[in-house]
């Protein structure tokens, strides 16, 4: 960085306050001041409950999980869908200093048993079955011998902390905890032990284990306090304008930060109604409950909004209600972007970036932006959060230049759960979060991410961004969706390969997509090899899995003679 340059580092707006209050404090709060509201409505299920409704749901709950023995500081497993069931695990859990375990309703057995080990999970909250898994059979399979104890009394040497399982199954096998019995246990706590417990809870102590799907090795735990979660949900609402008028769609997935925080947390702190329309994202029952519930607000990745997009029934619904949502969890291409304002009357929706470990969001476009930024940038620094971008040697880079984005505030999580080694690698002696992102900050303090460092492209010396080229994919009138790899190469280090996916009806072959590309972008961009799809491999929140792509792309050109190193 030379002397006349300003360095790529920003810090938030501090006019705001942070909240001092636990999540328990946030949602009573609330329920106070809008005690007949709806506040959740979950379409699926058919459950529409007010804000007084739902704080008696979660201090009953909260009083069963006590009856259970849970005390603070211990982990409770959820692994389920979305449904009324997990806002309850959510918020009980939080009123009494148990700690949610967030795991992924597409985890397979070997998953559920390295999280419920790892976390050392004393009970857990599963629904019976979910699309292709059976959720019990994997539970007896771990602990065949939960059916001779009575709930409560689980002893496996296998999972140790293991006390109990508590079924959402209408009919649970035995040695399960039917849900419904959890209320009559509640029942008998007296309501004054559960006033005790929430007197006791601190906003710095942990209340969520989230585990982050890495790209090797196992997911690593990020734990988060009520601090970090409940702060971050608020300042996603403050930006949103949310207010207790508002009724935002939440399809995108409770387990994760977008759902339980961004969601249920951005909403609690407004007196905003959560809308549920289905278990996992459905495009066509999104685009119904958004109607049909006159939502104001809607939430999604990438793909959801592409899916709504080109759903065939799509003019069929009118969505001249909504104002406002967020797009994120994934790069949100600037195409998409345009037609969601354009198509969608979303005409405030924002762009937020971050990851599990900051809570999530560090950066956040605003309602004031103009629409150039809000398309081609992912915003500005949060209020009371600092980003800077950094070299290879840890020395921050001039404005417009590339470097790795590193965050540091109230966000930061308080570490990897029982994995200090990965904290130490992650967050370094002064705060920092290194994000593993590759970004730009201009003048105004905008941020633009290139992508991920282990996603650049070297072909030939050249650096090539997948980013750059993913957005100049989106520009073409056939591509829905497209996603860039690199695989080795003998001659140039690496090849490029476009997955792509087209709109309905339309198509092109390689040949026409290679001499389009030759005619408006530098040779040694031009993909070398293409893949035609209808999905891309990706995590059950919607976020690439790039390094499957990778693995599958070097797998079969490989296979031709091609791409070896």
């Amino acid at each position: 960085m030379t002397s006349q340059s300003a360095p790529s580092y920003s810090q938030g707006a501090q006019d705001k306050a942070l909240l001092t209050l636990t999540i328990g404090q946030a949602f009573e709060r609330t329920a106070a001041r809008y005690p007949e509201n709806e506040a959740l409505i979950v379409r699926h299920q058919h459950q529409r409950l007010s804000w007084s409704q739902l704080s008696r749901a979660v201090d009953l709950h909260a009083r069963g999980f006590m009856a259970l023995g849970l005390q603070a500081g211990d982990r409770l497993g959820i692994w389920a869908p979305n449904c009324l069931e997990w806002f309850i695990c959510q918020f009980a859990s939080a009123q009494i200093g148990v700690i949610l375990v967030n795991i992924n309703p597409a985890y397979r057995l070997s998953e559920l048993d390295y999280v419920l080990k790892q976390s050392a999970c004393q009970w857990l909250v599963c629904a019976g079955a979910f699309k292709t898994s059976d959720y019990h059979a994997m539970v007896e399979q771990l602990v065949p011998q939960l059916s001779a104890h009575s709930p409560g009394h689980l002893c496996s040497a296998h999972l140790p902390d293991l006390r109990g399982v508590i079924s959402l199954a209408a009919a649970p096998a035995p040695g399960f905890l039917p849900w419904a019995q959890l209320a009559t246990l509640g029942a008998g706590v007296e309501v004054e032990q559960l006033q005790a417990r929430k007197a006791a809870v601190m906003p710095e102590h942990p209340v969520n284990i989230q585990y982050t799907s890495g790209t090797t090795g196992f997911p690593k735990g990020a734990t988060l306090s009520h601090r970090n979660i409940l702060n971050n949900g608020f300042m996603v609402g403050e930006s949103l304008g949310l207010t207790a008028n508002d009724r935002l769609v939440i399809p995108v997935p409770l387990y994760h930060c977008f759902g339980m925080v961004m969601g249920n947390l951005g909403c609690v702190t407004h007196g905003t109604t959560m809308i549920y329309p289905c278990e996992a994202f459905d495009p066509g029952l999104t685009l119904q409950a958004i109607a049909q519930e006159r939502a104001t607000g809607l939430y999604g990745v990438p793909t959801m909004f592409i899916a709504l997009l080109d759903h065939p029934q799509r003019a069929g619904f009118d969505l001249s209600s909504l104002r406002t949502g967020i797009m994120a969890g994934a790069t949100c291409p600037i195409e998409v972007m345009r037609r969601v304002i354009s198509e969608m009357h979303m005409s405030e929706v924002q762009i937020a970036y971050g990851m599990t470990e900051t809570s999530p969001v560090s950066i956040q476009t605003g309602p004031a932006d103009e629409l150039e930024l809000r398309v081609t940038t992912v915003g500005r620094t949060q209020p009371h959060l600092e980003n800077k971008l950094i070299d290879a040697e840890g020395q921050i880079v001039a404005r417009g230049e590339i470097g790795e984005l590193c965050t540091r505030g109230y966000s930061v999580m308080l570490g990897y759960w029982n994995n200090p080694h990965a904290t130490l690698e992650a967050i370094d002696s002064e705060g920092w979060m290194h994000t593993g992102d590759l970004a730009q900050m201009d003048e105004q303090g905008y941020v633009r991410i290139v992508g991920r460092n282990k996603d650049m492209i070297i072909r030939g010396g050249e650096n090539i961004y997948p980013r750059e080229l993913e957005e100049f994919f989106f520009t073409h009138p056939a591509v829905a969706d497209v996603q860039i790899v690199g695989i080795p190469d003998e001659k140039y280090g690496e090849e490029i390969v476009a997955w792509i996916k087209f709109h309905p009806g339309h198509t092109a072959n390689e040949l026409e997509l290679q001499t389009w590309c030759k005619a408006r972008i530098a040779h040694f961009k031009t993909p070398r090899y293409f893949k035609f799809v209808d999905t891309f491999p990706m995590t059950v929140t919607g976020k690439i899995q790039k390094f499957k792509m990778r693995e599958v792309s070097i797998q079969e050109l490989g296979q031709a003679g091609r791409g070896k190193s």
